[in-house]
Formats: structure tokens, sequence, C-alpha cells
């Protein structure tokens, strides 16, 4: 059963920064021609990407093929990277900017299906074999009744752990409006939880 304990902790968000600082060394050295920086760069973010990308496009099908184009475009661009800002958000802007295009394209040709279902591409994103799975699917479910903006900066910032600074950027909004998006999705995923344990409880009691 889902807990009502959201993603909080101080401990994981000094990982999530540890983590990004390596990142952000790698591809500036990837910058500079060193393949294995190349190698780890993307074998570092390539679930990030995915799961980013399933979020927004709505396609399944194009999830692959959306991240490939990001880490294309991404290495294409590696010369112009100065880290100024953490690697995994440059990337996730990239990552924004390949599935806007997608959908020009898309735009301009018949679409096969209107279907929208990020949510099964995230769910194949994910190992199945990890404690917490089911968990994890459960909050997938009460991710999909938020509005887009709200669920695109829970994602970002509690999901995939960018600073509030770097999800605005990605975003291409204030940082007033991802906090207030984010607390906004908390109450709401809150609420949500609280009704779907009650009948457990009732049941219980």
């Amino acid at each position: 059963m889902i807990t009502s304990t959201l993603p909080t902790s101080r401990a994981k968000s000094d990982k999530t920064a540890a983590l990004d600082d390596s990142i952000t060394a790698w591809a500036l050295a990837a910058r500079g021609g060193d393949a294995d920086a190349v190698e780890r760069f993307v074998g570092a973010l390539h679930r990030d990407v995915q799961r980013y990308v399933a979020h927004l496009c709505g396609d399944p099908q194009a999830v692959d093929d959306l991240a490939q184009d990001t880490f294309l475009r991404a290495l294409g661009s590696l010369h112009r990277f100065e880290g100024r800002s953490s690697a995994r958000a440059w990337l996730l802007s990239i990552a924004r900017r390949a599935v806007i295009d997608n959908y020009r394209y898309a735009a301009a040709r018949p679409r096969l299906s209107d279907v929208p279902d990020w949510q099964l591409a995230v769910e194949l994103a994910q190992p199945c074999d990890l404690p917490g799975f089911d968990d994890g699917i459960a909050l997938l479910d009460l991710l999909a009744s938020l509005p887009d903006d709200r669920r695109e900066a829970f994602i970002l910032t509690q999901l995939l752990g960018l600073p509030y600074a770097e999800a605005a950027e990605v975003s291409d909004c204030p940082i007033g409006t991802v906090r207030s998006r984010v607390a906004r999705a908390r109450a709401t995923l809150m609420d949500l939880l609280d009704e779907a344990e009650r009948p457990v409880a009732l049941a219980a009691a």
C-alpha cells in the first residue's frame, strides 16, 4: 500500500546534489573529447530523460526516439555547455525542446492515435524488481490526475530531484511558479492518498 509520505528526504537531496556535480563534471570532460566521460554522462541521465519525455510526449512508442534525439542534440551542443547550471537541468531543457519539436512535426501529419499514455511509458521505463515498485505505480496513477503544469513541476523536483531554480529553467517559468505548482500538487496528492486509504481504515475498524 502506498504511504502518505512524499519524497522530502534531506539525505536524498544531498545525494542528488553530489551526483549532479559528478554528472556536470562528466559533461565538461566530455566536451573536451573524453569518451569515458561521454559514456558516464549518457548512462547517468538516460533513465531521467526517458521518464521526463514519457511524461511530456504522451506517446509510449516515441519515448526511445525522443530520448535518443535528446542525447544527439546534447552531444552536438556540448561545446556550448559551460557548467553554469547543472548538466541534468541543461539536458532536460534539451529534452523539452525535442518534445516540443516533435509535437510541431506531428501536427503537420495525420495522427494514428489520440490516446495519451505517458504513464504506460514511464511504467515501462521502471525496473519492476525493485522494492516499492507497486507504490511507484500507485504514485503514477495519482500523478495522472494532476494538471499538466503541476505534474511536470512535481516530477522535475520530487522525482527527478532538480532544485526549484533548475526546474524553473527547464519549464521556462519563474521559480515562484514552480514552488506554487509543487505545493498545490503535493496538497492534491495528500488529499488523494487520504481518500484512497480511508476505505482501508474503515474496513479494518
